[in-house]
């Protein structure tokens, strides 16, 4: 019996499409991220839509969004919050920071200081930050998506593997076709992108429902198998220094099944693990020092990737 795909996840995806032109896959990439619960890092060339697709996510949920700009000056105070003393009730009173809503973007992660981004692990991690000896909870659902510029050296501080390790997923948005370019033009008229008119399609009641549904697809057993020596595989190979943590294998498991929910069904098929791999893995290896990478291009990690997966036998 298949689990009936609820309209809601049509509505969302043909809402960014309303903005986002001839990008469909990645904005159900995207999408899959949110039902497997997971936090986004978005990573291209500058002014390919990075900003404007996390922008769009958070206003099609009807929830609460805050948007960080990262500098190299901001402080972890800045993200978390502060404790600061009421004169009139003389009284330590904490004033959340913008960590405190649902939807959290991060833009330009990488140009703040090594500092500033590991206060954001815990959140990421349990959705919770501890302050003074206090935790507190995150509102939920909590979601951060970051984004960067793979390109750019001066004045960034790449992120470390744990940091990248939070991230369910790695996606790049890329140039726009022709066709889709001539769509752009025509439509684009302000100056400055506007997408106001964008209302939100979803609430977190219906996010936590089909992220609750998610959790019911059936993986079969061959299929955990698939994924525990794809994981294995990255650990011995002799391209790779780093292979991916068990971490990375629960969030390649939690992508396949929401990919199989997206697709409405309430089972997952060899192809489902296979297609989120390169989204879920390769921000998580380090390619071995040793390995020549010449030619590869920015993306080598998941060429490397690639190469490493194609020998693994894929279940039938």
């Amino acid at each position: 019996m298949a689990i009936p795909r609820p309209e809601r996840i049509d509505r969302l995806h043909k809402n960014i499409e309303r903005v986002i032109k001839g990008k469909s896959e990645i904005i159900k990439d995207a999408i899959v991220g949110i039902l497997a619960c997971g936090h986004i890092l978005i990573e291209d060339v500058p002014g390919v839509g990075k900003t404007t697709l996390a922008h769009l996510l958070a206003k099609s949920i009807s929830c609460s969004f805050q948007r960080i700009q990262f500098t190299s000056d901001l402080l972890p105070s800045d993200i978390l919050g502060v404790t600061i003393y009421n004169q009139e009730t003389r009284e330590f009173e904490f004033k959340q920071g913008p960590i405190f809503a649902n939807i959290v973007l991060a833009d330009e992660i990488n140009r703040t200081t090594p500092k500033t981004q590991s206060c954001l692990l815990e959140a990421m991690n349990t959705a919770q930050v501890s302050i003074d000896k206090v935790t507190y909870n995150l509102p939920q659902p909590f979601m951060v998506i970051a984004t960067q510029n793979p390109i750019e050296f001066h004045g960034t501080f790449p992120l470390p593997k744990s940091q990248l390790d939070r991230f369910l997923m790695r996606l790049h948005l890329g140039y726009p076709a022709p066709a889709d370019e001539i769509v752009i033009l025509k439509e684009q008229k302000k100056v400055i992108g506007n997408i106001d008119f964008i209302n939100a399609v979803l609430t977190a009641e219906d996010i936590f429902e089909m992220q609750d549904a998610v959790t019911e697809v059936k993986i079969d057993d061959d299929l955990l198998d698939y994924i525990a020596r794809v994981v294995n595989a990255t650990r011995n190979s002799a391209l790779i220094e780093l292979g991916v943590s068990p971490r990375g294998a629960l969030a390649l498991r939690r992508s396949a099944q929401a990919k199989a929910y997206y697709e409405n069904r309430n089972y997952c098929v060899p192809d489902d693990v296979k297609t989120m791999t390169m989204a879920c893995l390769a921000h998580r290896i380090q390619i071995a020092k040793t390995f020549e990478t010449g030619g590869l291009g920015h993306h080598e990690d998941e060429q490397v990737l690639m190469q490493v997966v194609n020998e693994v036998e894929v279940p039938l």
